[in-house]
C-alpha cells in the first residue's frame, strides 16, 4: 500500500474514531442525567452508543474520563451559544477602563438584558433539557465535573453580570449584595428549566413556543428594569 492509500486509511480511521467519541459523550450526557455517575453502566454506554466496553477505555481511560470529557463537552456547548455575548461586554468594559471612563447605567442595563434574554432561551430550549438533567445533579452533589463547567461557563458569566448589576446599583461588585442579586437574578429566569413542570402547571402552558420564549424574555426585560439602587433612609 503506498503512502497516499495509508493517509487516506489514517485519515478515515480518525474521523470513524471521531465520530465513535461523541456519540460517547452525547449518550453519557443523557445518561449521567438521568441515573447519576453510579446509576449509569458502562455496558448501558456501550448500547446506547453503539460501541464496545473499549472504546470507552480508549478514548477516555475509564467511565471517571467519560464522565469528566462530558462536563467539559457540556461546557463547550454552553460556551458557544454565550460566549460572544459575555466577549462584547468584557470588551466594552475593557476599553471604556482604558479611556478612564465607567460604563453608564443604560448602557449596563442593555448588556445585562441581553445577558439575561439569552439565558432565558438558552434554557428553556429543547436542546438545555440534557444539560439541565447533568448540571442539577452536579449542584447536588458537586464534583470535579461542575468544577469544569463553573469555571469555564458560569463563573464568567456571572462575573459579567456582576460587574453591570455594580454599576446599576452603584455598589461594589465584591460586595455580598450585588453577588446575592446577580444569582437570584439568573435563578428567576432559569427556574422555567429547574422548575419545568411546576411552571408549565402554573403558567396553564402545554409547550414553550415562541410566544412563550417572547413571554419569558419579556419578564427577564422587566426584572432588569426593576434594579435600582437602594435608597438609604434617614
Amino acid at each position: 500500500m503506498d503512502m497516499e492509500n495509508i493517509a487516506k486509511q489514517t485519515k478515515r480511521q480518525s474521523a470513524r474514531g471521531e465520530i465513535a467519541r461523541e456519540k460517547l459523550i452525547v449518550v453519557a450526557l443523557d445518561l449521567f442525567g438521568r441515573y447519576g455517575f453510579e446509576g449509569t453502566s458502562t455496558r448501558m454506554l456501550r448500547d446506547a452508543a453503539g460501541v464496545n466496553l473499549q472504546a470507552i477505555l480508549y478514548y477516555f481511560g475509564s467511565k471517571e474520563g467519560l464522565y469528566i470529557a462530558t462536563a467539559e463537552y457540556l461546557g463547550g456547548e454552553i460556551n458557544s451559544h454565550v460566549s460572544g455575548l459575555r466577549t462584547k461586554v468584557r470588551g466594552r468594559l475593557q476599553e471604556l477602563a482604558a479611556a478612564g471612563q465607567s460604563l453608564s447605567r443604560e448602557e449596563a442595563r442593555a448588556f445585562l438584558t441581553e445577558i439575561l434574554q439569552k439565558m432565558a432561551t438558552l434554557f428553556v430550549s429543547k436542546e438545555s433539557e440534557p444539560w439541565a438533567r447533568f448540571l442539577i445533579r452536579e449542584q447536588m452533589e458537586p464534583t470535579e465535573a461542575f468544577n469544569r463547567v463553573y469555571t469555564a461557563v458560569m463563573k464568567p458569566m456571572l462575573e459579567a453580570g456582576i460587574q453591570l448589576i455594580s454599576v446599576l446599583l452603584d455598589e461594589d461588585p465584591l460586595s455580598e449584595h450585588v453577588r446575592l442579586r446577580m444569582i437570584s437574578l439568573f435563578g428567576s429566569v432559569l427556574v422555567y428549566r429547574t422548575a419545568h413542570a411546576s411552571a408549565m402547571l402554573q403558567l396553564e402552558w402545554s409547550s414553550i413556543g415562541a410566544s412563550e420564549v417572547k413571554t419569558i424574555q419579556d419578564l427577564a426585560g422587566e426584572l432588569v428594569a426593576a434594579i435600582q439602587p437602594v435608597e438609604v433612609r434617614s
